[in-house]
């Protein structure tokens, strides 16, 4: 008598992103946000080291930011054939200009004083919070659209 075994269909594999570029990327968005905040209590106290903390949390934000940039162009190429449906191209071009602003915002906060914060400092940093939630936000819904 024969046994009848159940037969098995094999499924393709469904490869994701890794998880490491969206950690990164949580870290630029912190860390220009609080700039943020540290530079408009600056503004409100005139206490020079909010303006230090500024600067030290822009360049903690940039070089969070080139790891994950790092990390998401590597993730990008690996996964080239199965990302063709979806281009971040806005997600891309944003996060280069919020990386181009922040360098930019790290040397005008370089500065001394009054003028490493009013005007074009704290304009610059609401500028890159901004981008950084944007590029955030589109990159958050590329990957939620690829799971779907």
């Amino acid at each position: 008598m024969a046994t009848a075994y159940p037969t098995r269909t094999i499924q393709p594999r469904v490869v994701r992103a890794h998880p490491i570029h969206g950690i990164l990327s949580a870290y630029p968005l912190a860390l220009f946000t609080t700039a943020l905040v540290t530079d408009i209590t600056y503004l409100n106290t005139a206490n020079m080291q909010w303006a230090n903390f500024s600067v030290w949390l822009i360049a903690g934000g940039l070089f969070m930011g080139v790891l994950a940039a790092i990390v998401g162009i590597v993730d990008a190429v690996a996964n080239r054939g199965r990302a063709r449906a979806r281009r971040p191209w806005f997600h891309s071009i944003g996060t280069l200009l919020m990386m181009a602003l922040a360098l930019l915002n790290a040397f005008i906060h370089s500065r001394d004083a009054w003028t490493s914060v009013v005007p074009t400092g704290i304009v610059l940093s609401v500028i890159v919070s901004i981008l950084a939630l944007a590029t955030s936000w589109s990159g958050y819904s590329l990957e939620a659209r690829q799971d779907a």
